[in-house]
């Protein structure tokens, strides 16, 4: 059960992060989304492949 209790915890901090910029800063993060629109499906698999291997690397970095 500590494992559910963790990945619960891990979420709901990731939803602070990602709701920091549009709440600080909402016009910029309208651009942001109308440039990330423009980007071409290869590329934001490419960036999202890059983010999750990051990930996992500082995960497997900390623990």
């Amino acid at each position: 059960m500590d494992f559910w209790r963790e990945l619960l915890v891990a979420f709901c901090l990731m939803l602070v992060i990602e709701g920091i910029i549009p709440f600080l800063y909402p016009h910029r993060w309208r651009e942001l989304v109308a440039m990330l629109a423009q980007i071409d499906d290869k590329t934001l698999r490419i960036i999202g492949l890059v983010s999750m291997l990051t990930g996992t690397a500082l995960l497997y970095l900390i623990n």
